[in-house]
């Protein structure tokens, strides 16, 4: 399979284009953890030279999705339970901050776009595209620090993004999932930064509580 069959932006960089795909493997449980990713195998297989999968290896690296063994190479990550309280923590300082700086910062038509998107993420729901509707409330969160609008938070959170996508991919009620996201989405709309936080602590606090059932199902590979 060439790797342009599983990646729609042909025009990003090749090493990028073979991140994206090995990325999303990983987020739809087709690489489970522990699976070993070998470089001339992947290079075989996306049709591509080993150059591009080994930066994508080490891109995916920076990421915490993949890690390196000595003895095996490199291998689908885990996540500890410790892991996911520490990527807790570090999400609540992060994106409570960029929701107060959003409601502030964010424009009208930013607003309307995150508003489709929940709209079209319920319509894929619907429909029985579980997976589109999953990548949208993925990417809400990202879109919600965009907002905000500080180069610097964007960058400390960047890193952690792959593995917080990676555990809510399992999130049972995506249903429930968009209301919580509608909500919040309200709060930064309404232009009260506090509202704007206090909704997004909200938020977190409650997947905070789920997360032993999420990191449960994310460890056991759920597809």
């Amino acid at each position: 399979m060439s790797i342009a069959d599983e990646t729609p932006a042909k025009a990003a960089p090749l090493r990028e284009q073979v991140r994206d795909t090995i990325r999303k493997r990983i987020f739809d449980g087709y690489y489970v953890p522990g699976t070993r990713l070998v470089e001339r195998q992947l290079a075989e297989e996306f049709r591509v030279s080993r150059l591009p999968v080994r930066e994508a290896l080490r891109m995916l690296r920076q990421e915490g999705l993949v890690v390196e063994k000595s003895t095996r190479g490199s291998l689908v990550a885990s996540l500890t339970d410790k892991d996911v309280r520490d990527l807790f923590d570090l999400r609540e300082a992060l994106e409570v901050h960029a929701c107060r700086l959003a409601a502030v910062r964010a424009d009208s038509g930013q607003l309307d776009t995150l508003s489709e998107m929940l709209d079209a993420a319920d319509s894929f729901l619907v429909t029985g595209q579980r997976d589109r509707a999953q990548r949208i409330n993925n990417e809400f969160h990202d879109r919600v620090f965009a907002l905000a609008d500080n180069e610097l938070l964007r960058s400390a959170l960047e890193p952690l993004l792959g593995r917080l996508h990676w555990l809510f991919r399992h999130a049972n009620d995506l249903s429930e999932l968009i209301e919580e996201h509608r909500l919040l989405l309200s709060a930064i709309a309404s232009g009260d930064p506090e509202t704007a936080a206090a909704q997004s602590a909200r938020h977190i606090a409650k997947y905070r509580m789920q997360f032993p059932d999420l990191h449960a199902s994310a460890l056991s590979g759920a597809r």
